[in-house]
């Protein structure tokens, strides 16, 4: 029965599903894994990274992290090219926001306009809906600190941490039972990777495997964006006790 409605973003099926926006977050669950956590003193995303070949350059741009502007960042899951688009879009909206009202875009209003552009070829039934879901992390004088995340469908929520891709429902059930409200930055970075190796099932993880995002204040009490290098994951490795002993040798 669902055939009848697949090449179709506007109509119902008879369960009253779309199935186009189905199938984008399906799209979404079979993607390399990412998170967020939020903490008091700042917001972690972390995202596994994507080989898909070694014989492929080194990137110079991660294909899962983006600075949208400077208090806000994103992790993408899915479609790296859609996401992209909407990346570019957050970016075009930030300028527009500061030329109109002198004043940085507040998160939750960056996040609601994307949303909403989500949300449009979802209505005509000439386009597809994005296959893609964005983790937003950042920081702003109404909210503070701050973790959105937006999905195919348009819609947006708030969430103290969250996991999206494939395998999300360990990295879940993880976050409900270790995370705290009044974790550090530093634990709350140790709990993703912690989470990132739960979702993979990685007993071994290697810190090139990784990247690590944070927007937290420096000294001087500003907002500072900044990505984790190998080394310092490698640290957090070693602290977290993730890696498993090695098997004895018969």
């Amino acid at each position: 029965m669902a055939r009848r409605y697949d090449s179709k973003t506007t109509s119902f099926s008879s369960e009253g599903r779309l199935m186009q926006v189905e199938y984008a977050f399906e799209n979404v669950n079979k993607s390399t894994p990412t998170l967020g956590i939020l903490t008091k003193e700042g917001v972690i995303l972390a995202a596994k990274k994507l080989v898909l070949s070694k014989l492929l350059s080194k990137e110079k741009m991660s294909e899962k992290m983006y600075m949208i502007d400077d208090h806000i960042i994103c992790s993408v899951c899915g479609m790296a090219s859609d996401a992209l688009v909407l990346v570019e879009e957050g970016r075009q909206r930030c300028q527009e926001y500061f030329y109109t009202f002198k004043e940085s875009i507040p998160v939750e209003r960056l996040v609601e306009l994307l949303s909403n552009a989500i949300h449009v070829p979802t209505q005509y039934g000439s386009s597809r809906p994005y296959g893609t879901s964005i983790l937003f992390a950042g920081f702003d004088k109404y909210g503070k600190f701050q973790l959105y995340c937006a999905d195919p469908s348009g819609n947006y929520a708030s969430w103290k941490a969250h996991v999206l891709g494939a395998n999300n429902a360990n990295g879940i059930s993880f976050l409900k039972e270790e995370y705290k409200d009044d974790m550090s930055l530093q634990d709350g970075i140790k709990l993703a990777l912690k989470t990132m190796c739960k979702t993979l099932d990685a007993t071994h993880p290697k810190p090139e495997d990784f990247e690590f995002s944070v927007v937290s204040k420096d000294a001087n009490n500003e907002v500072k964006i900044r990505e984790l290098n190998e080394k310092e994951i490698k640290d957090v490795i070693e602290k977290s006790g993730v890696v498993a002993a090695d098997k004895p040798q018969s």
